[in-house]
């Protein structure tokens, strides 16, 4: 493996003003990805509270960049190989996420 470049980053976890405690991966002064809230009211709060109820090892990041959202987000999680079908369908398959609209589309697209 050859080196093309590297960055320091830290892995901070912080409290927010909900009382939830995330992880904050900071990339440098002003630019961050902070952890998905599960408890903050909304479409992206309650999918990621569902998700880490059944996947505990499943994570989402928003990026923020000089104090704003840049509309990117990160996700990953650390699964055995055996739940990694299992997690693919259970997303691609789940009444939660298929009464938004945004996924809706995604979903339509991929049957087509």
């Amino acid at each position: 493996m050859k080196e093309v470049s590297s960055q320091d980053i830290k892995l901070k976890k912080v409290v927010v003003k909900s009382g939830a405690e995330l992880y904050l991966i900071e990339l440098e002064k002003n630019h961050f990805f902070i952890e998905q809230n599960p408890k903050k009211k909304s479409k992206y709060g309650e999918a990621y509270r569902l998700l880490k109820e059944k996947y505990p090892d499943f994570y989402m990041f928003w990026e923020i960049k000089n104090n704003h959202y840049t509309g990117k987000v990160l996700m990953g999680g650390i699964f055995k190989k055996k739940y990694t079908d299992e997690f693919i369908s259970n997303v691609l398959q789940s009444e939660v996420f298929k009464e938004y609209e945004d996924i809706k589309d995604e979903i339509e697209e991929y049957e087509k």
